[in-house]
């Protein structure tokens, strides 16, 4: 019985041979789609997938453009298999060919998906020499915001050879994968702009750190510890030490509001003020007095940003502490004569840096020996348990409660009662402590 050309494409739809080719087709799709997912370099994966693809649908030439940054009519040549060197588009676009008109400036910018079964062009097409000898073409256009950004040229010696129900697969595949690309070199540009930033955070990071001191003073009668850490790669805490005559030092403990770069930068300025004032040694209502006209006057005035500090000056001779406060919290006392534990909370005003019209008043304290001072930033009382708990000013306490040797015991003690109380949590805002123990 004569078959009829209905059965004979039915059995190529359905035979053994239809079977075996969707399944070569599928394993071949599938094998791509685990390579593609290993790539992290754009220009590999692309090359990898031109290699695969070429399984599917075996091509004499294949021609990448891109109108990207240009106008009618002009395109840039981004890949082809006649060079016989690869150029990276992404990361050397100075050596694409730039060229002007032509059929694949029309294919472009007409945005078509095409194919032509007779290929004929003039021989002064600017693209004349990626064109000739080939008969068969197929455009696939790749879109972004609804223009053909990018396409994608392929063509075959003989005429006919690409049967038009491929060109929806083709079209569809090809962008799939030109947007995964186009996301693969977003990501790269990503992480290259975060190096670079991460690498400046770094550099103003160490600036910052050398601001501190390098080390802590030999200050009679009180021993002394310190401990800083930021939430981020800098921060906006700062402490200090100026030595005065007749033996006295000031001590300040300053926190900038805020995270990150923008409290380092008005850290350093905070250090630079204090360290810039020309006068006769200041009583601490007077130095802080100096400091907040300076940043309300030239750098807080009309923004949000302020200062909290403690300034204090204390006498070894006498053990007395004469102090200032602006906004800060108050350090803790406690004193190991009678277990007692105090706040030094007289001589609190504003922080600095919002009005130039605050005033400051200073109170004064005698010392005993055994007493410990906890001098510290707001990053240790709001530091967070894992349910969200705050550490608190009893917990600190707590920590001081028994009577150590010296500074570096008691810095200890408060950091290990912090560690256990996050469990381990990164911080969420700068840690600084300043421990003292006076003898």
């Amino acid at each position: 019985m004569k078959q009829s050309s209905a059965d004979t494409v039915s059995d190529l739809h359905t035979g053994p041979q239809a079977n075996a080719d969707w399944r070569g087709r599928l394993d071949t799709i599938v094998a791509t789609m685990c390579e593609m997912s290993h790539h992290v370099d754009p220009e590999e994966m692309v090359r990898a997938y031109d290699r695969r693809m070429r399984e599917l649908l075996p091509v004499d030439r294949s021609v990448s453009l891109s109108r990207r940054d240009l106008n009618s009519p002009q395109f840039r040549i981004t890949r082809s298999n006649l060079w016989k060197e690869e150029i990276n588009p992404w990361k050397e676009k100075d050596r694409l060919p730039l060229l002007d008109g032509g059929l694949f400036s029309q294919m472009m910018y007409n945005n078509e998906s095409r194919i032509i079964d007779d290929l004929s062009f003039s021989s002064d097409d600017p693209a004349a020499e990626y064109m000739v000898g080939h008969r068969s073409l197929m455009s696939l256009p790749l879109f972004e915001d609804g223009q053909a950004v990018n396409m994608v040229i392929l063509m075959r010696k003989e005429p006919g050879a690409f049967p038009p129900s491929v060109l929806p697969e083709w079209v569809w595949m090809s962008n799939l994968f030109g947007r995964a690309t186009s996301n693969l070199v977003l990501s790269e540009k990503l992480k290259d702009a975060f190096e670079e930033v991460d690498h400046e955070l770094k550099v103003v990071a160490n600036i910052q750190r050398s601001l501190l001191p390098a080390e802590l003073p030999r200050i009679p009668h009180m021993d002394l510890a310190a401990h800083y850490q930021t939430s981020r790669r800098a921060g906006g805490d700062y402490y200090d030490f100026f030595e005065l005559p007749d033996g006295k030092w000031c001590i300040l403990i300053a926190d900038v509001a805020g995270h990150g770069t923008p409290a380092a930068v008005l850290m350093a300025i905070t250090h630079s003020i204090a360290h810039n004032y020309s006068g006769p040694p200041a009583a601490p209502e007077k130095m802080l007095d100096f400091i907040n006209q300076q940043l309300a006057d030239r750098y807080t005035n009309g923004s949000v940003s302020f200062v909290t500090a403690f300034y204090g000056i204390f006498d070894p001779a006498r053990r007395e502490l004469s102090f200032s406060n602006a906004g800060h919290d108050p350090p803790r006392l406690k004193r190991c004569a009678d277990g007692s534990v105090a706040a030094l909370e007289c001589a609190r005003g504003l922080p600095l840096g919002i009005t130039d019209e605050e005033r400051y008043s200073a109170a004064k304290m005698v010392l005993q020996p055994g007493d410990q001072i906890v001098f510290y930033t707001d990053g240790i009382t709001e530091a967070f348990a894992p349910n969200d708990e705050l550490f608190g000013i009893e917990r600190l306490d707590a920590a001081l409660s028994a009577c150590r040797e010296d500074a570096a015991q008691l810095i200890q003690a408060v950091l290990d009662e912090v560690g256990r109380f996050t469990d381990g949590r990164s911080a969420t805002d700068d840690r600084t402590l300043l421990l003292a123990k006076i003898s």
